[in-house]
């Protein structure tokens, strides 16, 4: 099996040779843990890394560049980053290494500003990302139990491990590449299944895909709890952990499992991560910095987690359990913002970073913004009228996203009363959040928001024979972080009661978005026969006229819950009414020289409901990330009309039509 393995990975590195036209460097390089001097050995010198944090998924590749080139001019000689594995495999045996997912080009952008790399491979990433960056379909398999030795997660795990390995062989530093470590899983010292057969799998084949002389490394929390079920045998065991005073007594820690070595924190937490309906986080630059300055003089090698935090394009956000989604921000009050721009502690932590490895690089200048406005939103067309949609797949009861092969986004769900009956509709299996319409005669008769986890997920309905009710389920995110991954399907995974009589004859329609959240041509229309209204769920459109494309921010302030599209590409998900975001980041790689496309999926509550003034959008140029956080918000939704324009909808329906593509910047 190891020979096998093996083979595997020689095969496909000497292929990927080829088709990059790489060759290994004529002089020998090398780098390697020096147990004897307590540090890292490049070519035989000592080498100390200052890095931070970046992932290439949340930048747009337009931007690489520009946010490599500021983190060098901060003094580190160093990045880290994630590789998710769903956006390179988001259909099972299709890997992408192309445009946003072209990681060769993220690092040999890096190695151009002479940053060494240090990166995490997975399969599990955590980071946020939905699923902690495994692909949904592996939520295909009855009673999965990821991050372990389960044959229905490590066979794809060998696979694409395997081929993704031979891709960044080249990139190692022996190679002639900047990649100088590679971790090991991550932090599974949290993870409850504390199986060590998986972590030696996980090692071996990095062993045998990368060579034995490559620095294999693992990251915990900075406890010998921590510690116990995350580290292995000739696998460098590292901590990570925020601000501090006394660091010397959180290294204690890493000594305990690795009494010779280089102090290594892994994760420096510059700020924390967000929810939706929670305060936005920050850590005073002051206490980063003075924490930080106290790590380095010891003379430990840090990453700083976040460096650049970026942003959540599409579906791509995590969550947390109990159920907490991420919003599109993620800023994390990094040294650089989410647009990539300077700020106060970038400047400070450079002062402390240059004190300990001197650059006379000049730091570039932030991104100009622009501010372009409001422009009218004009509600174009109920969701169910307009809804690019698969086959609708009838089934006696509901089918879950994964068996219904629709992996992100939404579902909706139909089922057609026989009789009269009234009583409490159970939606509590709804996964994540649904809006409920009951319709008669073409009109609707109940709306309702029903929220997983919460205290009353059921709706009381009073239903005629032939009355039925859609069920629009929206995936608002697959959890990333602790044993509650493994219960991550997504839609109605359960069945659905009406006075506790479990109703039976479903037609469920997922979203046509193909691995890419690109919305597809309908093969069947699956119009619902229901009087247009902008309080269901509505789609907005708007034109916005640019001369010249520039970074900018939409304030979404007067509208309650949705998904914006741009141009086609799927630019997230907004809030206000939740909070704390309330401006979503445009990268002018969005806009186009000329007319844009604005288009809102709107779930809950239009303001044109109320006035046709409050009927805009508005672009500014300064971010709105930090909003005072409402409660929570469960609006009512009425039925009111409001005119269609014809030459607008046209002009929606060409666009839907043709590619919604999510990173084509």
């Amino acid at each position: 099996m190891a020979i096998l393995r093996a083979g595997s990975c020689l095969l496909i590195f000497y292929l990927i040779l080829n088709v990059h036209g790489k060759s290994g460097s004529s002089e020998k390089r090398t780098f390697v843990i020096d147990y004897d001097n307590d540090t890292f050995s490049m070519d035989g010198k000592p080498f100390r890394y200052i890095s931070g944090s970046i992932h290439y998924s949340r930048v747009p590749y337009q931007y690489w560049d520009d946010r490599l080139h500021k983190m060098a001019a901060a003094g580190l000689n160093a990045i880290q980053t994630y590789i998710p594995w769903n956006i390179h495999e988001p259909e099972e045996g299709k890997i992408d290494f192309s445009g946003q997912q072209d990681v060769v080009t993220f690092l040999e952008t890096a190695q151009k500003y002479n940053l060494s790399v240090i990166l995490r491979s997975g399969p599990y990433i955590c980071g946020e990302w939905e699923f902690g960056g495994l692909p949904a379909w592996l939520l295909k398999s009855d009673n999965l139990k990821v991050r372990t030795m389960d044959p229905n997660y490590i066979k794809p795990v060998g696979r694409w491990l395997t081929r993704l390995y031979a891709e960044l062989k080249p990139m190692l530093y022996k190679n002639g590449g900047p990649i100088i470590t590679v971790q090991i899983e991550n932090e599974y010292g949290s993870y409850e299944a504390c199986d060590y057969d998986y972590l030696r799998f996980l090692r071996d084949l990095a062993r045998e895909c990368l060579g034995n002389d490559t620095v294999l490394f693992t990251t915990d929390g900075d406890s010998d709890g921590f510690l116990k079920c995350g580290t292995l045998p000739d696998v460098y065991a590292t901590i990570d952990f925020g601000v501090t005073y006394t660091p010397e007594k959180n290294f204690e820690i890493q000594r305990h499992k690795e009494p010779k070595g280089p102090l290594v924190n892994s994760e420096f937490y510059t700020g924390w991560l967000d929810h939706w309906g929670e305060n936005h986080s920050t850590i005073a630059t002051s206490e980063v910095a003075k924490s930080l300055d106290l790590i380095l003089a010891l003379g430990a090698n840090i990453n700083m987690y976040m460096f650049e935090g970026g942003t959540n394009f599409g579906f791509w956000n995590g969550a947390n359990y109990p159920y907490q989604p991420v919003p599109t921000s993620y800023d994390y009050d990094a040294p650089l913002s989410e647009a990539g721009d300077i700020t106060e502690k970038y400047m400070t932590l450079r002062s402390v970073i240059t004190k300990y490895n001197p650059t006379a690089m000049a730091v570039p200048p932030s991104t100009p913004k622009k501010a372009y406005g409001k422009v009218i939103m004009t509600f174009a067309s109920t969701l169910y009228d307009m809804a690019n949609l698969k086959d609708p797949v009838m089934s006696t009861y509901p089918l879950t996203m994964e068996q219904l092969d629709s992996y992100y986004g939404f579902v909706i769900y139909k089922h057609i009363f026989k009789s009269q009956v009234s009583g409490p509709l159970d939606l509590s299996g709804v996964r994540d959040r649904a809006y409920v319409n009951v319709i008669r005669d073409k009109k609707v008769v109940l709306s309702a928001v029903v929220e997983r986890d919460t205290s009353n997920m059921t709706v009381s309905v009073d239903v005629d024979a032939g009355d039925f009710v859609l069920v629009l389920v929206e995936n608002q995110g697959r959890i990333n972080y602790g044993g509650e991954m493994n219960y991550n399907h997504k839609g109605l995974i359960s069945n659905v009661t009406l006075n506790n009589i479990t109703l039976t004859d479903w037609e469920q329609s997922a979203f046509g978005w193909d691995p890419s959240q690109r919305m597809l041509i309908p093969s069947n229309s699956f119009l619902v026969p229901v009087a247009k209204a902008p309080s269901l769920p509505s789609f907005y459109a708007g034109v916005l006229d640019v001369e010249e494309p520039q970074d900018t921010y939409l304030d979404m302030s007067l509208w309650t819950k949705g998904q914006l599209f741009i141009n086609g590409m799927n630019m997230g998900r907004y809030w206000p009414h939740r909070g704390p975001q309330v401006r979503l980041y445009i990268p002018k790689y969005a806009l186009n020289a000329g007319s844009n496309l604005i288009l809102m999926l709107e779930l809950e509550q239009a303001p044109c409901h109320h006035s046709n003034s409050k009927c805009y959008v508005e672009f500014m140029d300064q971010p709105l990330i930090n909003a005072t956080v409402p409660q929570s918000i469960h609006r009512g939704i009425s039925q009111d009309t409001k005119p269609l324009w014809r030459w607008l909808f046209d002009l929606i329906m060409s666009i839907i039509f043709s590619e919604w593509n999510l990173f084509s910047f």
